[in-house]
């Protein structure tokens, strides 16, 4: 009667533990859950009572507890007969010294994997930012898209209509011409601007990492994974934006793998089993002709169509060479000041280039002369790159209708000064230098005191 009683007392207390109990013998058939287990879990005891564990869950870690008589933490346990992760501690039951049976206690499951995942997704993405913040990018400049260019204006307008517009975008052009830029302004202007802004340049991910990149990989997926697994950048952008930067370089099976995202808006991790829902907006961008690359196979039609939903072409630098001068004043005004100058000769290099790199390039150029400035704070010719200057042979002087804009007497001194540098650079010998501008050697001194030229000592 006392052990009958004593086990009424022991179960009674089993039943009320909010923590679920499973409990099993040494043939390994359930023998007892308690109602947390059926709350938890949404089964019924009548549908587990008297069955074998090992028939739908063989590598469960009660078992093993079982087999080798040792307490088992698990952290997260995938449940694949209830598709579900759990968290808990597992032990065996010993009577005179055997083994006859085994324990598994179940925290509240739900509650921790979610905390988990949040706190691992929290950790990842702190990850990225740190990256971002180390290794910055023009993304800074999103909000000052600089130009006058009418149809760059157009285009602007444009994309900030469209990104009020929870549609997917596809932002073409030449390298350097600012897709990157264009796709942060999209994401600053859109509803989705206080949620993270996550970017993927799939042409710098080797193939074979790209899809555990992208959709992240379960514990054990693969060997070196983290026990733990890691989130993927689409679950990083979740309630925010992905930015698939050169999609055109991606690979045709990974392309097969980003359509079913793309379309059913869920992705499962590599060796995973869980379906993750995604609420993300899709910003792609690529320098390539995704035409050609079709009709040449190497391209997915159906993706193409799935991204283009809304196309954005950024037009190169020489379409609008409006933007040379505002953009260099920018750029100088950003790197050293707005006390430099571009000396007018040097605008007419910046302005008559057809600037491949476009922008990129453009900032690169404005970056060494700004270093390579001359002492007066003046950016002239010889502060440009050594391909950019022009060959000794040119004569510096322009046709008039080049320079009609400029005031003459302010045109005439410039001119002057100029001539003067480009004697004493390339004639270091003062007396050379004179006679070859063909003044006296009183007016060469009253000109490069005029104008603030250093000549270095003068000659004994």
């Amino acid at each position: 009667m006392e052990k009958i009683m004593n086990e009424e007392i022991y179960l009674s207390i089993l039943e009320h533990l909010d923590e679920a109990v499973l409990l099993i013998d040494c043939d390994k058939t359930i023998r007892y859950i308690n109602q947390a287990y059926e709350k938890q879990f949404h089964v019924k005891k009548d549908k587990l009572l008297g069955r074998k564990l090992t028939e739908f869950e063989e590598n469960a870690t009660i078992v093993k507890s079982l087999e080798d008589g040792s307490v088992h933490r698990h952290g997260i346990e995938y449940l694949d007969s209830l598709k579900i992760d759990t968290v808990g501690v597992s032990f065996p039951i010993y009577n005179e010294g055997k083994i006859v049976g085994a324990v598994a206690v179940f925290t509240d499951t739900i509650s921790y994997v979610e905390m988990a995942s949040k706190l691992q997704h929290t950790e990842e993405m702190n990850r990225y930012l740190m990256e971002q913040l180390a290794n910055p990018t023009t993304e800074k400049s999103a909000r000052d898209f600089i130009t006058v260019d009418p149809a760059m204006k157009y285009i602007i307008g444009m994309m900030l209509k469209v990104a009020k517009k929870d549609v997917t975008v596809l932002i073409r052009g030449e390298s350097g011409t600012g897709k990157e830029v264009a796709a942060k302004m999209i994401h600053d202007a859109s509803n989705r601007s206080r949620g993270p802004y996550v970017k993927v340049n799939c042409a710098a991910i080797p193939d074979n990492l790209l899809e555990s990149e992208l959709f992240g990989y379960s514990g054990g997926a693969f060997t070196g994974a983290k026990r733990e697994g890691k989130p993927g950048k689409f679950e990083l952008a979740q309630n925010g934006t992905i930015f698939l930067d050169e999609i055109g370089d991606m690979d045709m099976n990974m392309q097969v793998k980003l359509l079913r995202v793309l379309q059913e808006k869920e992705l499962e991790r590599v060796g995973g089993t869980k379906t993750i829902k995604l609420d993300i907006r899709v910003v792609a961008a690529t320098n390539r002709n995704l035409e050609q690359l079709i009709k040449e196979g190497k391209f997915r039609q159906d993706l193409y169509y799935r991204l283009n939903v809304i196309e954005v072409k950024i037009p190169p630098l020489r379409d609008r060479k409006d933007d040379i001068p505002v953009l260099t004043h920018h750029f100088i005004k950003q790197m050293a000041g707005a006390e430099v100058h571009v000396s007018p000769r040097t605008s007419r290099i910046l302005n008559s280039y057809d600037w491949p790199g476009n922008v990129r390039e453009l900032q690169n150029v404005l970056e060494h002369a700004c270093i390579m400035r001359n002492e007066e704070d003046l950016i002239d010719s010889s502060s440009l790159p050594e391909y950019l200057r022009p060959k000794e042979k040119e004569h510096p002087v322009k046709p008039m209708e080049e320079v009609s804009n400029y005031n003459i007497k302010e045109m005439i001194c410039e001119l002057e000064k100029e001539l003067i540098q480009e004697a004493v650079r390339k004639f270091p010998n003062k007396t050379k230098a004179i006679e070859e501008l063909g003044i006296s050697r009183r007016s060469f001194y009253e000109k490069i005191k005029r104008y603030n030229i250093d000549v270095g000592e003068e000659e004994e």
